[in-house]
């Protein structure tokens, strides 16, 4: 096995690694499916956390982690699928941050990790043993690299901007307790 093939098998494992789990977590959100609490359910939830409306913040979340970790797994729109799995795990690391960055603790380890080797295959690319590399790249060009990271950013950042500006509002009016009971 030359070094070429096991770069090509060492991409294949981790797109198959990381789309799959990017795809359980998105049909949960989306169908419900492995214990999930579907559009409505993770629409509530998503509402309980800032992003609202929560239908639509869980359809938007639940296709960029469905949609990105199949297309990943593909290795299809290698670029595209990257980038919108990446800014989703960003959305799920604002949530998570205040607890540290250890999962065990709520933190926001586990969502990096799966944005960070996203965005690592996005700017990578799929390599050989790839959907993109049986179609002649036609979904998966160099220009296509910044554009994706741009447009998931502009997208994160007004979304995860405005739930931070909703949950400074609702903190205004609260005013911590001057005495312990």
């Amino acid at each position: 096995m030359t070094c070429a093939d096991r770069h090509d098998l060492g991409l294949l494992l981790l797109r198959l690694g990381t789309g799959g789990v990017l795809a359980a977590h998105g049909a949960q959100k989306l169908f419900g499916w492995f214990g999930g609490g579907g559009i409505e359910g993770t629409g509530q939830f998503m509402e309980s956390l800032g992003y609202v409306p929560g239908p639509a913040s869980a359809t938007a979340a639940g296709l960029a982690e469905a949609g990105g970790g199949v297309l990943l797994a593909l290795g299809l729109a290698t670029p595209a699928a990257g980038a919108a799995a990446a800014g989703a795990m960003a959305g799920a690391s604002a949530v998570h941050a205040p607890n540290g960055f250890f999962n065990q603790e709520g933190g926001f380890e586990y969502a990096a990790s799966l944005g960070l080797t996203a965005a690592g295959l996005a700017v990578t690319g799929p390599g050989r043993l790839s959907l993109d590399h049986v179609l002649g790249h036609a979904a998966n060009r160099s220009w296509m690299v910044p554009v994706a990271f741009a447009a998931t950013a502009a997208a994160t950042t007004m979304a995860v901007g405005a739930r931070v500006r909703r949950l400074r509002k609702a903190r205004e009016g609260e005013q911590e307790a001057l005495f312990e009971e």
